[in-house]
C-alpha cells in the first residue's frame, strides 16, 4: 500500500505479521507468475520479473516456491491465467485510490471491489478518472541507520531520482527500470536495503487533518488490501505525524 510515506513504511512492516503472511505470500507468488508470463522467465531480461522475484525473496518466500511460480508463468508447469485490472475510485474526502488486481474472474473481482468502496464510504470511478494523478516509480526502502551522505552518493551515482526521509526508513525513488541497478549499488556500498519495488506514486496529496478522516480512509485502504485479488493499493493522502500517532494508538 502506498500513500503517506510513513504509513507505507508501517504497512510494509505490518505485512510481515504471521496472520497476514499466508495471504501476502499468495499475492506475491501470483505477481511473479504474471511477470514471467508477460516477459519471459529470465530475470536478467525481464525487469518486472526481477523486481517481483526480489520482492518475494525480501518477504522470505522459499526460492523453490518462486521458481515454480516462474515455471507456471512460462508454461513449463500448469497454472491459472490471471488478468491484470486496475480499479479506480475515491475514498472519503475525495482521496484518489488505485487498486491493482490480478484475477481469474473479472466479474467476481469487480463486484467485490465495488462493494468494498461502497461499504467504506467511497465510490468507484471511471477508468482514467484517477490514474492520471499518479506516476509509476521505482522505490527502494533503506534501513534508517544508513549514513545519509553514503546513501546519497551510492544511489544518485546509480541513477536515483530522489532520496527522502520517511522517519522509519530512507526512501529512494528511481525510474521503474532502474530499481534493480540502484538497489544493487546501495547494497554494494554496504547499506541495508529493506525492500524494493515499483509503485504508483501520487503527484499531489490530500491532507487528512483529523483522526476520524484518517481512520475512514485507512479503513477503506485496509479492506481493499485484504481482498485476495488486490496486489497493490495506492492513494494520494497525507497524514500529519500527530494524527498518525493517534491512529496507531
Amino acid at each position: 500500500m502506498s500513500g503517506h510515506s510513513k504509513w507505507a513504511s508501517i504497512k510494509h512492516k505490518k505485512g510481515a505479521l504471521d496472520k497476514k503472511r499466508g495471504k501476502l505470500f499468495a499475492k506475491l507468488i501470483k505477481q511473479v507468475e504474471v511477470a514471467a508470463r508477460q516477459g519471459g522467465g529470465d530475470p536478467a531480461g525481464n525487469a518486472t520479473l526481477r523486481t517481483m522475484f526480489q520482492k518475494a525473496r525480501d518477504n522470505s518466500i522459499p526460492l523453490d516456491t518462486i521458481e515454480r511460480a516462474v515455471k507456471r508463468g512460462t508454461g513449463e508447469l500448469e497454472g491459472v491465467t490471471y488478468e491484470q485490472i486496475t480499479y479506480e475510485g475515491y475514498a472519503p474526502g475525495g482521496v484518489a485510490v488505485l487498486a491493482e488486481c490480478l484475477t481469474d474472474n473479472r466479474n467476481r473481482t469487480g463486484a467485490e471491489i465495488r462493494s468494498i468502496f461502497t461499504k467504506n464510504g467511497g465510490s468507484m470511478a471511471e477508468p482514467g478518472a484517477v490514474a492520471w494523478q499518479f506516476e509509476r516509480k521505482g522505490v527502494v526502502l533503506v534501513a534508517r541507520g544508513a549514513d545519509e551522505e553514503e546513501l546519497m552518493m551510492a544511489a544518485l551515482d546509480a541513477g536515483a531520482d530522489d532520496i527522502t526521509d520517511d522517519g522509519e526508513a530512507w526512501r529512494v525513488t528511481t525510474a521503474p527500470a532502474d530499481v534493480h541497478t540502484v538497489r544493487s549499488a546501495i547494497e554494494a556500498a554496504g547499506l541495508a536495503v529493506e525492500s524494493s519495488d515499483t509503485a504508483m506514486v501520487p503527484q499531489n496529496t490530500i491532507s487528512l487533518d483529523t483522526t476520524e478522516s484518517a481512520k475512514q480512509v485507512l479503513r477503506l485502504i485496509d479492506a481493499l488490501d485484504d481482498q485476495d485479488d488486490v496486489g497493490e493499493v495506492t492513494a494520494n493522502f497525507d497524514i500529519p505525524d500527530a494524527i498518525l500517532e493517534k491512529v496507531e494508538a
